[in-house]
């Protein structure tokens, strides 16, 4: 080996890191959050008020004409006029159930009848 290649320390190369051109610094785009607020003049309804409700509903000709007024006025409060709809769908889907029911049953019985005489 040679001693003066063991005194030579090697060179080195330093070399600036890569560095980016300056830009302009943008902040990324965020959409404005919407929040749901209910409007401040709609007071929620009462025990009482809901306890009347569903007695009067419980009348046969009057509590379907009151879930109608409920359903589709402007002046009653939201909660009540969406509980009066879904009343009128259930009671929709339920006479529809049932006037399948008898016409199956009387379907069934007409036959059996037929096959009595």
């Amino acid at each position: 080996m040679d001693s003066n290649n063991l005194n030579q320390q090697p060179q080195q190369s330093y070399q600036q890191p890569y560095q980016q051109p300056q830009q302009p610094y943008q902040q990324p785009y965020q959409q404005p959050q919407q929040t749901y607020r209910q409007p401040a003049s709609e007071k929620p309804v009462g025990l009482g008020e809901w306890l009347g409700t569903l007695f009067l509903t419980c009348i046969p000709c009057v509590g379907v004409i009151l879930l109608f007024v409920w359903a589709f006025s402007k002046d009653t409060s939201q909660s009540k006029s969406n509980w009066a709809k879904a009343q009128l769908i259930f009671s929709l889907i339920i006479l529809v159930i049932t006037i399948l029911i008898y016409v199956v049953l009387f379907a069934v019985m007409g036959l059996a009848l037929q096959d009595m005489f």
